[in-house]
């Protein structure tokens, strides 16, 4: 604990719950560097999804920028940073007003075409106070029959698409109808045990194993056991992720970062891969009081 609030701001009310530490991240540390890096158009590096720069991947920048919009807001929200301060209010205002989807120009908070964009659209306008209500209904109604969702068209959910969808719809609370898909869309995932395959029980990818953060659209065992933390009491079927959890502590208590995921970045959140992480050891520690605590 010590070492976790030995840290920015973002981290360390987070630990201790402090309400001065928390209006804290608005001025000081990664907060207040990521709010000042947001255009006068209201988007962080001239796009929506993509930088306005960017031209695709090539040898000279592998993987996907992670400096524009929908990533620096996804972000701040991770971070905690007041959504009811006046910095969150004015960044809002801009975005709203200024940024635009890259598909077909459509306004930030109306979404666009693809499910895990739209989920993580519906995430962070509902933190941050934005009436997202006909982006759910569209979400709603992209609901494959496993429960889950996809991107792609395709009969089959992703493990992807569909935490994306489902952090978006946590978020946004609301009626039954909401309440009923989520509950599909969990169970898609319970029924897989949040990491193999439901015809032969084998790993889906070796890559839901690895904890990386920021996680951005990727999905990962911790990233789905922190989505049931918030939405509700353990599920047994979950039990096999949890031993992954604890098959990755540290004899120090604390855990690695598994992975990066390739691709620009405005600055880092933490060291390399295979070093101590305080977010992945945040997480982690709140699953485990979660699980062990439930009766």
């Amino acid at each position: 604990m010590s070492w976790l609030l030995d840290s920015d701001p973002a981290i360390a009310w987070q630990v201790s719950s402090d309400p001065g530490l928390r209006a804290r991240v608005a001025r000081e540390g990664w907060g207040a560097r990521l709010l000042a890096l947001q255009g006068a158009d209201g988007c962080w590096d001239g796009g929506a999804c993509f930088p306005a720069s960017y031209r695709g991947p090539s040898d000279e920048e592998p993987g996907q920028p992670w400096t524009a919009t929908m990533h620096s807001l996804q972000t701040l929200q991770i971070f905690g940073l007041d959504p009811a301060g006046p910095s969150a209010r004015a960044m809002i205002e801009r975005v709203a007003a200024g940024c635009r989807w890259e598909h077909e120009g459509q306004r930030y908070f109306d979404g666009e075409v693809e499910e895990c964009i739209n989920g993580r659209t519906i995430e962070t306008g509902a933190y941050f106070g934005v009436d997202v209500s006909p982006l759910v209904a569209r979400v709603l109604s992209a609901q494959k029959a496993d429960g889950g969702w996809n991107c792609y068209p395709s009969p089959r959910s992703s493990f992807d698409t569909t935490i994306n969808v489902l952090d978006g719809l946590l978020a946004f609370g609301g009626s039954p109808e909401v309440r009923d898909a989520r509950r599909r869309g969990e169970d898609y995932l319970l029924a897989r045990g949040l990491f193999r395959r439901l015809s032969t029980g084998e790993v889906v990818k070796p890559d839901y194993l690895d904890f990386a953060f920021p996680y951005y659209w990727h999905y990962d065992v911790l990233r789905a056991l922190d989505y049931f933390r918030r939405a509700g009491p353990p599920d047994p079927r979950m039990a096999g992720a949890i031993d992954v959890v604890r098959s990755k502590r540290q004899p120090d208590g604390r855990w690695l970062l598994d992975r990066i995921h390739p691709g620009r970045v405005h600055f880092a959140l933490e060291g390399g891969v295979g070093t101590p992480s305080r977010w992945n050891t945040l997480r982690a520690l709140r699953v485990l009081s979660w699980w062990e605590g439930a009766p």
